[in-house]
């Protein structure tokens, strides 16, 4: 693995555990030339997914950029990394196993929305204004009120 300090193609790995509930294997390593040290994550990954934009251009799917959008609709918010870790697999699994390898970008904004409603209301809205494209208070007014509404809703009405 190739250091991110210094560049040099060698480093080595001190400590291997694993991570995500078996999901991933967490490496502690140090390079030997600069000894700097850094964590990397080994993950199952199960196809090469392309993410279709809504342009029609195709994109390498990036688990890094979906943990970075969720990360910014969570950020300040008083949750534990382990769980946004868990969620994040949980959507990356759900797209693996679809069985397709190009999945469209409405597809993965809305299980997100779907996870990030269960998780924690404020990031719910702050992801749906950015996915649903907010132009005016009013849109922050309707999806606050779905989710006021599926709040007030009784569980037989949830299903």
């Amino acid at each position: 693995m190739r250091c991110p300090f210094c560049g040099s193609p060698d480093s080595q790995v001190k400590d291997s555990r694993p991570a995500e509930e078996g999901g991933a294997i967490r490496r502690r390593r140090i390079c030997p030339d600069c000894n700097g040290r850094f964590t990397t994550f080994e993950r199952i990954q199960l196809r090469e997914l392309v993410v279709v934009k809504k342009s029609g251009r195709r994109v390498p799917f990036e688990r890094e950029k979906l943990a970075r959008s969720i990360h910014t609709a969570l950020r300040k918010r008083p949750v534990e990394e382990e769980r946004v870790e868990r969620m994040i697999s949980g959507i990356v699994r759900q797209l693996e196993s679809t069985g397709e390898t190009d999945i469209p970008s409405e597809a993965i904004g809305r299980l997100v929305m779907e996870a990030l409603r269960g998780f924690d209301d404020v990031a719910y809205v702050r992801f749906a204004s950015v996915y649903r494209d907010f132009r005016e208070a009013r849109d922050f007014e309707s999806v606050i009120g779905e989710l006021t509404a599926s709040l007030d809703a009784t569980p037989e009405d949830r299903g």
